[in-house]
């Protein structure tokens, strides 16, 4: 259809847009682990894993969100989230919608396509090669 024939000239900008949400996001998640921001409605203990977890969370939804070494960074965060889904969601239940691992999921797959699609529209990594 034409219609959405003429939407691809926006690819760039709508991989930009994907890669700042989500990013935005991932980002709650390691600051809520770091500094319990925004508060949680159950307080964890910081063990050396969730550090980890957290500062890589925090920091690499940084670079991702301003599109700075996205690649390589995308390339971690996919890693760290399907670790994170086999060792702390896989063991509670079989199914993902069961065991609260769907966000995990959602973001290794996000951040793998990033991996191969690159930082799109938006991007600090665009002024570094040009």
């Amino acid at each position: 259809m034409k219609l959405f024939e003429s939407l691809a000239q926006y690819r760039p900008q709508a991989l930009g847009a994907l890669r700042i949400m989500t990013a935005l996001q991932f980002i709650e998640h390691g600051s809520q682990k770091l500094f319990n921001f925004p508060a949680a409605a159950e307080l964890h203990a910081l063990t050396g894993l969730t550090t980890a977890a957290g500062i890589l969370e925090f920091a690499g939804g940084i670079l991702l969100a301003l599109g700075l070494f996205t690649r390589p960074v995308a390339f971690l965060l996919a890693g760290e989230m399907a670790i994170a889904y086999f060792m702390a969601h896989m063991p509670r239940d079989f199914f993902p919608v069961n065991n609260g691992g769907d966000s995990a999921i959602s973001f290794c797959f996000i951040f793998l396509y990033l991996v191969f699609a690159g930082s799109g529209a938006f991007a600090l990594d665009n002024r570094r090669s040009a």
